[in-house]
C-alpha cells in the first residue's frame, strides 16, 4: 500500500523515532500533522521533513489537549487515516518522582495514547489504521523502571486488547516495541550514543522509523499484531 495522500496524525514527532518518521512520512507524501511541547524542536523537525506537514505545540498529558490536537486533525487534514501513537517520556523509580511528576508520566505514556485512539476510531470512516509505539520495557522490567515499564506494559494490553475489538470494523491496530532506541530519553551523549549504535548496542531512530513504514505499507488484508526490535546485543538488565 502507498502512503501518498495519507492522513496521518503522529504524536511526538519532533525528536528521537517521531522525526525520523516524520521525515519518512513526509518523504512518502504523507500528509503528517504532528506535535510537541517544544515549539523550537517542532520547528527543526518540521523544515528537516518539508513535504505535507504541520504541526502544533501541545501535550497530550492534559486531557483537553487532545481534543485540541483533533480539532487542529479536522480542520488541516479533513480526517484520519492513520494514528501514529508515540509520545512518550522517561521517568525515574517511583519512590524517586515526586508524586505529580509520576503521575503525570502514567498521563503522557497511557492516558495520552488511549485519548489518541478513542478520538482516532471517532473519525475512522470504513477503516483505518493505529500504530503504538510501545517498548521491550513491558516484558523486560529492568531495575530503574518501575513508571516507565508500567505504562508500557499498559500500552501493550491496550492494543492486543484494541484489535480484537476493532478489528470486524476494519481497523488495524499495531504494537511496535523498541530496544535500546537512540534518542534524548536516554542518558547517554550524543556521542557515546553513536558508538554505541556502531556497536550494535543500540538502534538509531531510523530503524524503528522504517519498521513503522512496514506495517503501514501492507496489505490491507495484513495486521501485523506485534513487532519487537532490539539491537543484536540488547541490554536485559
Amino acid at each position: 500500500m502507498t502512503l501518498h495522500g495519507k492522513r496521518v496524525l503522529l504524536t511526538g514527532g519532533t525528536t528521537g523515532i517521531g522525526r525520523a518518521l516524520l521525515i519518512k512520512l513526509a518523504a512518502e507524501g504523507a500528509r503528517v500533522l504532528t506535535f510537541g511541547r517544544d515549539a523550537d524542536a517542532l520547528d527543526e523537525a518540521l523544515a528537516a521533513a518539508g513535504g505535507e506537514t504541520s504541526g502544533i505545540v501541545a501535550d497530550i498529558g492534559r486531557a483537553n489537549e487532545v481534543e485540541r490536537i483533533f480539532r487542529e486533525v479536522d480542520h488541516r487534514l479533513g480526517g484520519i487515516d492513520v494514528l501514529v501513537s508515540n509520545a512518550a517520556l522517561g521517568a525515574e523509580p517511583i519512590d524517586e518522582m515526586a508524586d505529580a511528576d509520576w503521575r503525570y508520566v502514567l498521563d503522557v505514556n497511557l492516558a495520552g495514547a488511549m485519548g489518541c485512539a478513542r478520538a482516532a476510531l471517532e473519525r475512522f470512516d470504513g477503516g483505518g489504521q493505529i500504530v503504538i509505539v510501545g517498548s521491550i520495557s513491558s516484558v523486560i522490567h529492568a531495575p530503574g523502571e518501575s513508571v516507565y515499564s508500567a505504562t508500557k506494559a499498559g500500552l501493550a494490553a491496550f492494543a492486543e486488547t484494541l484489535r480484537k475489538e476493532t478489528a470486524e470494523r476494519g481497523v488495524r491496530v499495531s504494537l511496535i516495541e523498541p530496544g535500546t532506541t537512540g534518542s534524548d530519553m536516554q542518558a547517554a551523549e550524543a556521542d557515546e550514543q553513536r558508538e554505541q549504535i556502531a556497536a550494535h548496542e543500540m538502534l538509531d531512530a531510523d530503524d524503528i522509523a522504517e519498521a513503522i513504514h512496514f506495517v503501514l505499507t501492507r496489505p490491507e488484508r495484513v495486521d501485523v499484531v506485534t513487532l519487537r526490535i532490539e539491537p543484536r546485543i540488547q541490554a536485559l538488565s
